[in-house]
């Protein structure tokens, strides 16, 4: 197997790991020259150092543009590294998540704003002035104007409204969360398609560089071809 000897580190690689240093993006190469300023514009490096300073490349970018790397970009571009799929690390959120009261409380308020909770009151509040009105009469343990259903009505609702606020902040919480984590995506598909035109531009360059040399040769090879008909015909 063909081998060829890095210029960054030294080090020997697969010569189908060679990328040349004359067909990196200038940006990419004003990098290197900076860390290694002894290269040689005709050096060869490996796919991999070229990938290391394409991160560089993309941090530095992101950190004049946004500011300071927090920590979400960073383990984006972590991923990115790794080429590992972001969605994997992603917790989904699920009802098994939160204290006890909290569960309670989502599950209270999911139950208070459906028709089953309105149809259930409804019908609790018949039967309790049906039973004091017409079945018990005058024996009835809460008359008219039912001062112990008013009670209890009142306990529900002071009860349900914390209840209530707890399930909105619960909610709110969810929804940073997923707010959060669509930032991670998209950031990563930004990164990704910025390294993805990177890798299209050195493909053409590549391409360009391969196609300049066959003519080259076909160059030579025709004028081998006129020098023999020459000679051959004075």
């Amino acid at each position: 197997m063909k081998i060829f000897k890095s210029g960054l580190s030294g080090k020997d690689y697969p010569e189908k790991e060679r990328i040349s240093l004359s067909s990196v993006k200038e940006n990419i190469t004003e990098l290197i020259i900076k860390d290694y300023p002894q290269i040689e514009s005709n050096s060869s490096i490996s796919i991999d150092e070229l990938n290391h300073y394409r991160q560089k490349f993309i941090e530095n970018f992101m950190a004049k543009e946004i500011g300071d790397l927090n920590d979400l970009e960073k383990m984006v571009l972590t991923n990115i590294n790794e080429r590992s799929t972001l969605s994997d690390k992603i917790e989904d959120d699920n009802d098994s998540k939160g204290t006890f009261g909290q569960r309670l409380s989502d599950k209270i308020a999911h139950f208070g704003g459906s028709w089953s909770f309105i149809i259930s009151f409804l019908s609790f509040m018949f039967i309790w002035i049906g039973i004091n009105i017409w079945l018990l009469g005058q024996q009835s343990f809460d008359p008219f104007p039912f001062i112990l259903l008013n009670l209890i009505l009142s306990c529900i609702a002071a009860l349900q409204a914390p209840l209530i606020m707890m399930s909105q902040n619960r909610q709110e919480d969810k929804d940073r969360k997923r707010a959060k984590k669509d930032y991670m995506i998209n950031l990563k598909s930004e990164v990704e398609i910025r390294m993805l035109h990177e890798k299209i531009d050195h493909l053409i360059n590549s391409q360009q560089q391969q196609l300049i040399e066959i003519q080259k040769i076909q160059i030579d090879m025709l004028n081998d071809i006129m020098n023999k008909m020459a000679i051959k015909n004075p």
